[in-house]
């Protein structure tokens, strides 16, 4: 009696961890079929940046005119460097600034004691309801009112608000125990101090992250830059790539190789500073 008794719940138990193993087993397959749908874009744009013109859109994944044309092409033929740099400067400094100023009003919305806080808050984060293609008249009637259109300054300073920034960093400050920042005060030190020393330091994960984050998005910038800027000392990438289309059609080959060049960074960018973006997820605040 006791044996069969045994037998059937080895039998019960078996099932249980196949069944287990089964579904494991499909969620894996599952996500093995996702990743090769999502990656194989990027190998096609990837392996058709080496084709010639005529054989771009053949629908074969391997080029079978390996050629560098494409890239000799856009690396001579056009300002493509400018463009990077363009690129560049405008993401980076428009990283810097929003982290910096998005990092002090998220702090102030947290932890000070400002009258209608939680409205300004409040509406604030309501901006993003409101999509970029609805405020790009009004912003480049702003812009052009104050003389900024064509430079720079027109460029970057209207994208450096986000607030999608200030709330993740609100959220991330609150969840800092108030006792470290009641012991820096007790020790004489003022919100500014406080700021600098105890918060920044402690907001490195989720600053990493936005960092990534505001980068990538600003360097992706299309609608903005073609809007407020005419000069091709100030093409951009995203500008410039889409330049290589005309009204008899487009040159897929050349698109594609300035593609791949433009990407890199950016996927450098991501696999520097991944871990950072990991514990940004994890992290809900101090214990």
């Amino acid at each position: 009696m006791a044996s069969d008794t045994g037998t059937l719940v080895r039998g019960r138990l078996g099932r249980r961890v196949g069944s287990r193993a089964g579904r494991r087993g499909g969620l894996t397959a599952l996500a093995v079929v996702l990743s090769l749908l999502s990656l194989f874009p990027i190998l096609w744009m990837i392996s058709s940046s080496f084709k010639s013109r005529a054989t771009v859109t053949y629908g074969k994944l391997l080029p079978q005119d390996f050629t560098w044309d494409n890239f000799t092409y856009v690396f001579t033929q056009v300002p493509f460097g400018r463009w990077l740099l363009n690129s560049f400067v405008m993401a980076a400094v428009i990283t810097i600034a929003a982290l910096f100023l998005h990092s002090m009003a998220a702090y102030a919305l947290a932890r000070l004691k400002l009258p209608g806080r939680d409205s300004i808050f409040a509406v604030i984060f309501s901006t993003l309801l409101i999509t970029a293609p609805v405020v790009l008249i009004p912003l480049f009637i702003i812009v052009r009112q104050l003389g900024m259109l064509d430079s720079y300054a027109g460029l970057i300073v209207p994208l450096i608000f986000n607030a999608f920034g200030i709330f993740l960093l609100r959220q991330f400050y609150l969840g800092i125990p108030k006792e470290l920042e009641e012991a820096a005060i007790v020790d004489g030190c003022g919100y500014w101090r406080v700021y600098w020393s105890i918060i920044l330091p402690l907001s490195r994960p989720i600053l990493s992250a936005l960092a990534v984050f505001f980068f990538l998005a600003n360097w992706n910038q299309f609608a903005w830059p073609l809007v407020s800027t005419s000069s091709a000392d100030l093409t951009v990438t995203q500008v410039g790539i889409a330049s290589f289309t005309s009204q008899y059609g487009a040159n897929w080959n050349y698109i594609l190789a300035a593609a791949v060049v433009a990407v890199l960074p950016m996927l450098a960018l991501f696999l520097i500073f991944q871990r950072q973006m990991v514990e940004s997820i994890k992290t809900s605040g101090l214990k």
